[in-house]
């Protein structure tokens, strides 16, 4: 670990702390930061993620960024990295994401989620740090018909993973309204999909992955058999549900803008900003589009439904238009591009191999 007069050496360089930042938007998140001018310390467990990562990372910025591996729920450990680095701002990542095993292992969830956070803040505010960026997600919705989501549209999460994600949400929101000097912003991703330009960072769900570009890609590498599509009977132009896509390097983007935004004259000291384009696919279109890049044909049928699943969710994108100056620049095909450059060179992701 550096100490604080490293910070002197570094010539006043801005250092942003990031927690579960070796997994894929925290990656690439850090990457876009580096490259932005930020020095950055990680605090991961590496419980669903590789340190091959910090190799990347590495190997893309020519820095390697500061790690420290532990859990965020860890005080003492919270406490060494806020002793020894001058820490300008968070961005709070660390979590568990799958909203199955979350139906299956709540407490688990909320333990990791919840009391995670809350140890975080605890240690920011000992330490006098009070600036956040929180990976919030658009889960925290109810489901609704109406499209597309504001940041005013109505809040009911209908599992733990997305419960947890409103709870720590509120969680820093009354931190905010109770403590002066607080600022954070509360950003709700859409459907982060893609990788690194270079395909030497990219999306390495364990097992089969519960999101649908990366379950794509898995199979026209050679990893399953074929892709299950979750209903085929929604009331969408394919029968297939409506999702918004975002570029993972578009949402890393996002983040820079959230940072340089706090503080800034006339920034509210909580906001809540979608960030996604603005438009939703259909799983079959993104299916076509990857065909269509990547040259591989990808078997898929139709099953049944997935609870809780709805029609259609799309992002409002006017507000981080507005407040960060941000908007989404790529389009589906570098999605499926960039996806597929990561795949086909790393067909074992970041463990190797062919499962």
């Amino acid at each position: 670990m550096t100490v604080k007069n490293n910070r002197r050496k570094a010539e006043l360089m801005p250092i942003a702390l990031l927690t579960g930042a070796t997994g894929y938007i925290g990656s690439h998140t850090c990457v876009e930061l580096m490259t932005a001018g930020w020095a950055v310390v990680i605090l991961d467990n590496l419980c669903n993620s590789s340190p091959v990562v910090l190799d990347r990372i590495a190997a893309i910025t020519g820095q390697r960024p500061a790690f420290v591996e532990g859990d965020v729920r860890d005080r003492d450990t919270l406490n060494r990295i806020f002793s020894a680095h001058i820490i300008d701002a968070v961005i709070h990542f660390a979590g568990l994401k799958s909203v199955g095993e979350s139906i299956a292992e709540p407490l688990r969830y909320y333990d990791n989620n919840v009391t995670g956070t809350l140890c975080l803040l605890e240690a920011m505010q000992a330490h006098d740090m009070r600036r956040i960026v929180f990976s919030s997600s658009a889960t925290v919705y109810g489901m609704t018909d109406v499209m597309p989501l504001t940041e005013e549209s109505p809040l009911g999460p209908i599992n733990p993973y997305g419960r947890s994600k409103l709870i720590v949400e509120q969680m820093i929101g009354d931190v905010v309204v109770a403590s002066p000097g607080w600022q954070a912003m509360l950003l709700r991703y859409f459907n982060p999909v893609g990788a690194h330009a270079s395909g030497t960072m990219g999306e390495d769900p364990v097992g089969t992955p519960n999101n649908l570009m990366p379950y794509i890609a898995q199979v026209a590498v050679g990893r399953h058999p074929q892709l299950n599509v979750y209903g085929g009977d929604y009331a969408t132009a394919d029968g297939t549900g409506v999702r918004d896509y975002i570029h993972v390097m578009d949402l890393a983007s996002g983040h820079v803008a959230a940072l340089n935004r706090l503080d800034r004259p006339g920034t509210r000291s909580r906001s809540c900003i979608n960030l996604g384009t603005g438009t939703g696919h259909t799983v079959l279109e993104m299916l076509r589009a990857f065909e269509a890049t990547s040259g591989r044909s990808v078997p898929y049928r139709i099953v049944e439904r997935r609870p809780g699943d709805c029609a259609s969710c799309y992002a409002a994108v006017t507000r981080a238009r507005e407040l960060l100056g941000w908007q989404a620049r790529r389009d589906l095909r570098e999605m499926c591009a960039d996806t597929w450059r990561w795949q086909s060179s790393n067909p074992g992701g970041y463990r190797g191999g062919v499962e």
